[in-house]
């Protein structure tokens, strides 16, 4: 008997630059995504000034989703989604992000895609701000600057109003902390420093880089407020990428950088979503380094005003970190990490380890008292097609091995509620912008250049996942 409630939300998720493709079409303007050329394992990805000549930008097609949506949700629903996770484009609403009037042709789109869905009888959740912010306002600093805060805003009342009976889970932002910690400004605090060339090694000034997360965070609870006032039903969630981390030794000074590790990086920003303002550890630091937010006491109070009602977040390895261990030369993927040799890895060096999210969740669910949604989770792995078929053990064993531990978390007493599985159906990869590191249930026949039919193919963990959506997880065999 599987500890699954009732009612508990099954399903996948995805990003509107990583499917949507149709990149200049339906009065779309540029966004960050749409200037990233395509990388691979242990090559960067090379971010350009503009579009330019001579190089493959993958999101600009991706699995052109745009004009395929229907037969993709019909996919979704013949597994038995309950919510099906996505973002809207900011771009596609206004291209170029500060536009005191709507697009109507992008609001058109996003209406029929959550008709589309609520046909199926499919929950729409929905990120506002999925790492494309538009490019337009990249180039006049991103969230440096703090107008982008009304602009944003103006978005996201936009929507709540479009979409007040057609959407009830709202998530502000994806992966907030990444601003600060992961792939650095231009991504996320779309701040395009002189100098940057990839966006994983840009060029860094703090100072910018922390005024951007403090805007993000009070575009999100002003929006929260907002959407609030339009529909008091509305839901809004956190998005965390959480990297759990382990020390490396038992050593006392492993210990303390683990614990001082995961308050920022995994715990700052969801403590100001969720608590309504920033905790003690973060003025100390502030103070140390010379970092002032210029609070008001207007922004102190839209902090608290604009709290989240649910945590989510993304799951997928746990990381070791040390200050004394000698064997410095393994870091072995982009979260970092010193390697654990109890673990195995994916094809692309990713520590595999469902007992770490069983942890996760009992460690966020003893901080926040919320309900939680996994609203990432997956394993990128190369698929191979052979005689029109997929087989795909290794990803029904991840699944299978994960859906155990949220179990696990469940019969503990953890309040979770959700889980959507990141790529349910192939994607561009955000890392890389590869197609060959397959997330999906579904097969999209394209290669690393976008070069394929686009055929859709259902792998066996298509049917796999629609057996434990369909026993609500007690089926696993």
């Amino acid at each position: 008997m599987s500890n699954f409630p009732k009612g508990f939300l099954w399903g996948g998720a995805t990003a509107a630059n990583q499917i949507e493709g149709a990149y200049n079409e339906g009065g779309k303007g540029l966004s960050v995504a749409d200037v990233m050329v395509a990388g691979g394992y242990n090559i960067p990805r090379i971010i350009t000034d503009g579009v330019q000549d001579g190089y493959y930008y993958p999101n600009h097609n991706a699995i052109d989703f745009y004009h395929t949506y229907k037969e993709d949700i019909a996919l979704f629903a013949e597994m038995g989604f309950k919510i099906f996770r996505m973002s809207i484009g900011w771009t596609r609403i206004f291209p170029n992000g500060d536009e005191e009037e709507a697009n109507e042709e992008g609001l058109k789109f996003y209406d029929a895609v959550f008709d589309e869905l609520l046909k199926y009888g499919i929950e729409p959740l929905v990120t506002l701000s999925h790492d494309e912010l538009p490019y337009a306002l990249v180039k006049r600093q991103g969230w440096s600057d703090k107008k982008v805060i009304d602009y944003y805003v103006r978005y996201a009342v936009t929507l709540f109003k479009r979409y007040r009976n057609k959407v009830k889970y709202w998530l502000p932002f994806n992966e907030v902390n990444n601003l600060e910690f992961t792939l650095g400004n231009f991504i996320q605090g779309g701040i395009l420093n002189e100098g940057t060339v990839d966006f994983e090694n840009q060029v860094d000034d703090e100072k910018l880089r922390w005024q951007a997360m403090n805007n993000v965070l009070l575009a999100s609870a002003k929006a929260v407020k907002a959407g609030r006032e339009i529909n008091p039903d509305f839901h809004f969630g956190t998005m965390i990428c959480h990297i759990t981390e382990y020390p490396r030794t038992c050593h006392p000074d492993d210990i303390l950088h683990v614990y001082k590790e995961d308050q920022f990086r995994n715990n700052l920003c969801a403590d100001v979503m969720l608590f309504g303002e920033y905790p003690y550890y973060a003025h100390a630091f502030f103070k140390e380094h010379g970092i002032d937010l210029k609070l008001s006491q207007e922004d102190l109070q839209a902090l608290k005003e604009g709290v989240c009602d649910f945590y989510s977040f993304s799951y997928y390895q746990s990381v070791c970190e040390s200050v004394t261990y000698e064997e410095t030369s393994v870091k072995g993927n982009i979260m970092g990490g010193l390697k654990n040799p109890y673990l195995t890895e994916s094809e692309w060096g990713w520590p595999i380890d469902p007992v770490g999210l069983r942890y996760t969740l009992n460690k966020v669910y003893d901080r926040y008292r919320c309900p939680i949604m996994i609203t990432e989770n997956g394993l990128g792995a190369k698929d191979e097609v052979i005689d029109g078929q997929i087989h795909d053990p290794y990803r029904i064993a991840y699944l299978r091995d994960h859906i155990k531990a949220m179990d696990d978390a469940l019969s503990d007493g953890v309040d979770l509620i959700g889980y959507t599985w990141w790529g349910c159906i192939d994607l561009i990869s955000m890392s890389t912008g590869e197609m060959k590191k397959r997330y999906g249930f579904i097969y999209v026949d394209l290669d690393n250049e976008g070069k394929g039919s686009g055929e859709r193919l259902k792998k066996d963990s298509f049917y796999w996942y629609k057996k434990v959506i369909a026993s609500n997880g007690e089926d696993l065999d």
